[in-house]
């Protein structure tokens, strides 16, 4: 990890202050993540927040430490357990990514965090911004952020009119953020970048009439709140469609393990027929009977089949087109045993580690529906 050395002529102590100032003033202070030193709570509340609004983290947090109250919970629990408690919070890998980390923890520190950001930086899913909030919070080191929040309002404080994803545009601005560091209250400052960033400078209605930066804002004084910082480029969505197995016999419901990379690696979800396929230019989603009658062939004998109604998800880098196809098997053949398929009562939908359109699917169709249950069982 690379840290640059500390340009003295970016150095403001002003900012600093006017920054800790309205933080401990107008800044968020009863967040469940706040006011404690427990870096295993402070790190879970970084992981879950990455890329993740602080609303939808709330309960997922709550439930995580109930389950998982210590990291050496964390890190003998099985990595289903762990994904179920994560399923719908989106981005698995972090799930992953945590159990490793919470692995390492245990083996090679006792169970202590480390302190120093650098060391913080090279476990699992752990980078240098994240790094440095999780020392930050935890023991006061004095390290900087750069997350999403922070580039927008660097972006626009200072006026820096070119696109922050750009690598000599992020590397300017971690020498700024070295730079701007108080040489006391590193927590508050921390959090105030982070607060202003989610409750004043947003994205689309920054209030800057509140902002304590107002009078040095280079975007305010310049009418370019709007655009700052620059945004990438846009690319067309891809968009591609997925034809699904709902087998259902005897009140269970069939799913697959998927592999441990990838989308929705290592969750449970229902039988693809030929993975995601690529739709072109306004092609809507087609289905390879053919395909559909080999995939079904080793589950059993079919007693009915309905096609539903495609389900659309949206990943960060295409459109998926889910098209169920609603199997009632009148007998059913025996699984392999490598523990790919599992057959899962559904009952016990709602606690199973699934991808979050998958369960929303699944609970409409079988788990609110008596009517429907009542009729296919």
């Amino acid at each position: 990890m690379q840290y640059q050395e500390i340009d003295a002529t970016l150095h403001d102590p002003s900012f600093s202050a006017a920054l800790i100032a309205w933080q401990k003033q107008h800044g968020r202070h009863t967040l469940p993540w706040q006011n404690t030193r427990d870096a295993y709570r402070i790190w879970l509340s970084e992981i879950m927040l990455q890329q993740t609004q602080v609303a939808a983290v709330l309960g997922y947090y709550a439930r995580f430490l109930e389950r998982f109250p210590t990291v050496h919970d964390l890190a003998v629990a099985p990595v289903e357990d762990v994904m179920a408690q994560w399923s719908g919070l989106g981005y698995y890998t972090r799930a992953r990514n945590l159990h490793k980390c919470a692995q390492r923890v245990v083996a090679e520190y006792g169970g202590v965090f480390p302190s120093d950001p650098a060391l913080l930086a090279e476990l699992p899913g752990i980078g240098r911004s994240t790094a440095a909030a999780i020392a930050a919070f935890s023991s006061g080191t004095r390290a900087a952020i750069m997350d999403g929040n922070v580039k927008r309002v660097f972006a626009r404080v200072f006026g820096i009119d070119t696109y922050p994803g750009e690598r000599r545009t992020e590397e300017a601005m971690w020498r700024r953020a070295e730079a701007l560091l108080p040489a006391e209250g590193i927590e508050a400052y921390t959090q105030g970048l982070m607060d202003m960033g989610a409750t004043l400078c947003t994205r689309s209605s920054p209030d800057c009439a509140r902002c304590p930066m107002q009078p040095r804002c280079v975007a305010h004084a310049t009418d370019r709140t709007k655009e700052l910082p620059v945004r990438k480029p846009k690319k067309a969505t891809p968009e591609k469609h997925a034809a699904m197995l709902l087998l259902v016999h005897d009140s269970q419901v069939l799913l697959e393990q998927r592999p441990a990379t990838g989308i929705w690696g290592g969750l449970l979800s229902l039988p693809e027929v030929a993975g995601h396929v690529a739709l072109d230019d306004d092609e809507q989603p087609d289905i390879d009977e053919d395909a559909v009658a080999r995939a079904l062939q080793p589950f059993g004998v079919p007693e009915s089949r309905e096609r539903l109604l495609p389900v659309t998800h949206g990943f960060t880098h295409y459109k998926l087109h889910i098209v169920p196809l609603l199997v009632t098997l009148a007998q059913r053949a025996p699984l392999a045993g490598d523990g790919r398929y599992v057959w899962l009562d559904i009952g016990e939908i709602g606690q199973a580690a699934l991808p979050a359109p998958i369960k929303k699917l699944l609970l409409e169709l079988l788990g609110n529906r008596a009517d429907a249950q009542a009729r296919m069982f």
